[in-house]
């Protein structure tokens, strides 16, 4: 194998696992690291500069970052990195001030952004400071899109909401709420300079079945629904209620309907209880309420009496493979379920829906109505209209919606400056040492041992008679604490240097989850076979030093590496340093290099 290149920031960016997954890349050490400190204002904004809604973020992320935490491999759990995130928003102090200022004087370019969702929002957020006029459009009376319209308040108050968005909004900018937008064209037509859609994928999916019709009055579309209690419109359900899904929209029916009357409340689901799509917290919270999941069962019509709904009739199936391995669906042939309800909630899935969009503008769009729409520029084929969100590529979620709005926010900057829109300004990065003495770091390299530590949660009876009482109280300081101890600091890199190394292999005797190893150099598979613990996970690189003066060469596996700095405490020419990696994604406004 060649010697691994640490020289530009993608080596060292995929070793932090989490903040690799995360699609904004948040440097999620890093704010741990601070919260564990006190320092909750400063771990807020290092969020905010990243993902934007630290708060909201911090009670409904979809958490793409712990599945890849590297706790998640030494035990059970990973670190339960969100709800930290919403440590240093609820513990914060006043941070107002430092917030970029509105621009006085305006670079003499509009931009309109059409929804006030999480991308529209990041949008703006990145280009107000520029001095770009923003004009904000959306068909609802307050900007959040989703945020404000399809999330419970028992998940994530209106507080918090106000709060965060008002942040983007106090930029300065011109909003035009209540004002939806008919025609994309005519938007055009006032002459901006740049066009960002960010309006999400607002239309649920129905079901096309017997009874459909006859029975319309009791069967809701599930996001739609869940807007009409947001805004108040609905404020009761009846008592035996099934609701047809299983993604995270279905969760938030299901707990939704328990505290407007449903006593009965069953979720039903066509795949296997594993396959679901919901997040697996999802899942045990609608248990922990008392929502049974019942699974296999595919709808076939809607029963009804007299114009009203009475029930649902089930086929059961079960999972088949065929000899490639792919799964289908089929039938048992057991006799068909039938269960009774008043009410059912359709939470199927989300699509798009553009028939505002003029066909004859210049945009193309795909066999499935989707605008064609560049991954990386996020521009379409008009050259003056954007997209991001799940309005770019389908339902996503907050974090991928925000994601998107850094990076349109890019192109709309370049854009506007007649500059290259491939031409990508790169993240920089620094890494520093943290040395301080002969064995002593300037972070807390003790690895605990402690089981990751549950998120309180209010009293069930209390939080099941209220929609907009927050179950969830979200972590003390203390617990916080504990919590932060249990990350690994995977951020602070092993810096290796092969001049300095006198080859004693006293980090190889140290080193207490056997990760190091001084070899012969091979080909890739064959040397992470003869490592002292065979590197098997092959999605994680290995660390491998260029030539040694014995010939031999150092590999690290990064997959088991606990970054403890034992091997750097024990190494007696400094071969081995620890070295703090912080990425700083560039924003709009930043220049190539």
């Amino acid at each position: 194998m060649q010697r691994t290149s640490t020289e530009g920031p993608d080596y060292f960016h995929k070793v932090v696992d989490c903040q690799w997954a995360c699609p904004a890349h948040t440097p999620v050490p890093e704010y741990i690291r601070l919260i564990a400190e006190g320092r909750y204002s400063d771990a807020y904004m290092v969020n905010w500069k990243s993902n934007v809604f630290p708060g909201i973020l911090g009670r409904t992320c979809d958490r793409p970052c712990e599945p890849a935490c590297r706790r998640g491999r030494v035990e059970d759990e990973p670190v339960a990195i969100c709800r930290l995130k919403r440590v240093a928003a609820d513990n914060k102090d006043d941070i107002t001030a430092r917030l970029p200022t509105p621009v006085a004087v305006s670079n003499g370019k509009r931009v309109a952004l059409i929804g006030a969702g999480p991308a529209s929002l990041t949008v703006a957020r990145d280009l107000a400071p520029l001095g770009y006029e923003l004009v904000l459009y959306d068909g609802d009376a307050k900007a959040g899109g989703m945020i404000r319209s399809q999330i419970p308040r028992f998940r994530l108050p209106e507080t918090v909401i106000d709060e965060e968005v008002g942040y983007i909004v106090g930029l300065g900018m011109e909003m035009r709420l209540g004002q939806r937008v008919d025609s994309l064209k005519a938007v055009l037509d006032e002459g901006y300079d740049a066009v960002f859609v960010g309006t999400g994928a607002p239309r649920g999916r129905d079901l096309d079945l017997p009874g459909r019709q006859e029975a319309a009055a009791n069967i809701h579309i599930g996001i739609d629904w869940l807007s009409s209690v947001s805004f108040g419109h609905i404020e009761k359900i009846g008592r035996r209620v099934i609701v047809l899904g299983g993604g995270n929209t279905a969760m938030d029916c299901c707990r939704t309907s328990r505290r407007l009357g449903g006593e009965d409340v069953k979720v039903i689901v066509r795949s296997g209880f594993e396959e679901m799509k919901a997040s697996p917290w999802e899942k045990e919270d609608a248990i922990h309420e008392d929502i049974p999941i019942l699974n296999f069962l595919v709808p076939k019509a809607f029963t009804h009496e007299n114009g009203r709904l009475t029930g649902v009739t089930f086929e059961k199936v079960e999972p088949r493979f065929d000899e490639r391995g792919r799964r289908s669906l089929v039938p048992t042939g057991e006799p068909d379920q039938h269960f009774e309800c008043d009410d059912v909630l359709v939470a199927v899935g989300q699509e798009n829906a553009f028939p505002w969009m003029e066909r004859d503008i210049g945009l193309d769009f795909d066999e499935w109505g989707m605008p064609q729409v560049d991954a990386a520029t996020f521009q379409s084929t008009h050259p003056k209209v954007f997209f991001g969100g799940d309005a770019a590529f389908g339902p996503k979620n907050i974090i991928w919606a925000v994601a998107h709005g850094h990076d349109a926010a890019v192109s709309i900057d370049k854009f506007c400056k007649a500059e290259d829109l491939a031409e990508r300004p790169p993240p920089g990065f620094s890494l520093i040492s943290q040395k301080m003495g002969i064995h002593e770091w300037s972070y807390d390299n003790d690895v605990a041992n402690d089981l990751r530590y549950k998120v309180p949660q209010r009293d069930k009876a209390e939080s099941l008679r209220d929609v907009k009482v927050e179950v969830e109280l979200g972590f003390a300081r203390e617990m916080a604490y504990r919590e932060t101890q249990r990350c690994l600091n995977c951020d602070v890199q092993t810096v290796f240097s092969e001049p300095a190394c006198i080859e004693c292999d006293a980090c190889v005797d140290i080193c207490p989850v056997d990760c190091i190893t001084f070899t012969e150099n091979g080909d890739e598979d064959d040397l992470r076979g003869r490592l002292n613990a065979p590197a098997l996970n092959t999605e994680q690189a290995i660390l491998v030093s260029g030539e040694l003066k014995t010939g031999r060469v150092m590999v690290k596996d990064e997959d088991v590496c606990l970054h403890c700095g034992l091997c750097a405490e024990r190494c007696p020419t400094g071969a081995w340093d620890m070295q703090k990696f912080l990425l700083e994604m560039t924003h709009a406004g930043g220049t190539c290099r």
